[in-house]
């Protein structure tokens, strides 16, 4: 799930999904499961997210597949130390892409040897 720069005010839940590489159905049912989660809806009833609702889905993905938390134990860390979870998720994630750019550094200089 690479941070991508957000541009728009709002969008779908079908780029939702594809920003984040997660499908759509998961993203139904976290919203039902997760308080902090609730997307405006247009007048004809379609999700809308904001760059603050694709932020806390990443966190709840970072809680329920990184670290295997339950869904009811993510939302008991995400309500209880909201701050020092996005800390630690945006660390993670920082590490995670110094740690790719590594990679095609180490790739690069052995197609040079």
């Amino acid at each position: 799930m690479a941070r991508d720069k957000l541009e728009k005010k709002y969008y779908r839940i079908k780029e939702v999904a594809s920003i984040l590489d997660i499908p759509e159905t998961t993203l139904r049912y976290w919203e039902s499961r997760f308080t902090i989660l609730k997307p405006k809806r247009g007048s004809s009833g379609v999700r809308l997210y904001t760059a603050h609702d694709i932020e806390q889905i990443r966190m709840i993905y970072f809680l329920v597949k990184d670290k295997g938390l339950k869904l009811e134990a993510a939302e008991e860390q995400l309500v209880r130390n909201r701050t020092g979870m996005s800390r630690r998720h945006e660390a993670i994630e920082r590490l995670q892409e110094v740690k790719g750019e590594l990679e095609k550094l180490l790739e690069a200089l052995n197609a040079l040897r």
